[in-house]
């Protein structure tokens, strides 16, 4: 698995993680073990790279820690 930070969320389900290998797209249904309203900006995750329609995403978003 692939570690990153959440840049940003928005008001719409959907997020931003910033990792090594850059900026991805999460969506609100990648979220295991959270619920979606309690991730913060600047929280530590773990995620699957993956492929979704419009370009990389992540899936499996798991807080760390």
């Amino acid at each position: 698995m692939s570690q990153g930070t959440i840049k940003k969320l928005t008001e719409k389900g959907f997020g931003f993680i910033q990792s090594d290998n850059g900026e991805l797209f999460f969506h609100h249904s990648s979220v295991e073990g959270a619920h979606f309203d309690d991730l913060r900006e600047g929280q530590a995750v773990e995620f699957t790279e993956g492929q979704g329609p419009k370009g990389p995403r992540a899936e499996n978003v798991r807080l760390v820690g």
